[in-house]
């Protein structure tokens, strides 16, 4: 089965260790929440799979291929926090370079049709992170990084983003982190906790209370 996995992963901020062996995987049709409190490499892991960090040390591989950046492979899209889509662009032009083979299925949604002439300047924040996320999510790759994909975003555009990702994550994989936990939880089919500079897997949302993530309750 396709996948994209990394492992091994190292790296250090000046003298402070950030990640200590971290081992990531997504495969298609399956959606990894990755968790973990602010600090603890969350983003980093993602740019390192991308390519725009190097690390001390990792191995990455997609589709059972070696790979130094995850963009050289021509197969990964990635969501930073940051703006996407520079701000002269019109968002017809942005589909037409990030999602040709998608076309036809982003004209479908509403606000996409409402700004297809618009610049990415002349939407509010809400609006641009919503359909820059629409963009990597029917991005023509099979792999999708997203980073903090719901912030910025009303409930309402959430739960689309999430029913998106649902409709194309059958010919997709993604890999997901995002402080709204609940939305993380709602969507993912395995969960990733980052804590302590390695990386466990969660079952449910007392192990994220065991690990520290959410506080306990007491009786």
């Amino acid at each position: 089965m396709p996948e994209l996995f990394i492992d091994s992963v190292n790296h250090w901020f000046g003298e402070r260790e950030i990640l200590s062996s971290v081992y990531i995987n997504c495969k298609i049709g399956e959606v990894t929440g990755l968790l973990g409190r602010n600090g603890c490499g969350k983003s980093t892991l993602l740019k390192i799979i991308f390519g725009s960090i190097k690390p001390n040390f990792k191995y990455l591989n997609i589709n059972d291929k070696v790979y130094k950046k995850g963009y050289q492979s021509k197969n990964l899209s990635y969501l930073p926090q940051e703006d996407l889509v520079p701000d002269q662009i019109k968002v017809s032009i942005a589909i037409d370079l990030l999602c040709p083979k998608n076309r036809a299925a982003l004209l479908k949604i509403d606000l996409i049709s409402k700004y297809l002439n618009t610049k990415f300047h002349e939407l509010s924040g809400g609006e641009r992170r919503f359909i820059e996320c629409l963009l990597m999510i029917y991005s023509d790759n099979q792999y999708v990084l997203l980073d903090e994909p719901f912030s910025q975003l009303s409930p309402l555009f959430v739960e689309e983003l999430k029913s998106h990702i649902n409709q194309v994550k059958i010919s997709k994989g993604f890999i997901i982190t995002d402080h709204y936990y609940k939305s993380i939880l709602g969507i993912s089919d395995r969960i990733v906790l980052l804590h302590n500079r390695c990386n466990y897997a969660i079952k449910n949302e007392g192990e994220l209370v065991l690990h520290g993530y959410l506080p306990g309750f007491t009786a």
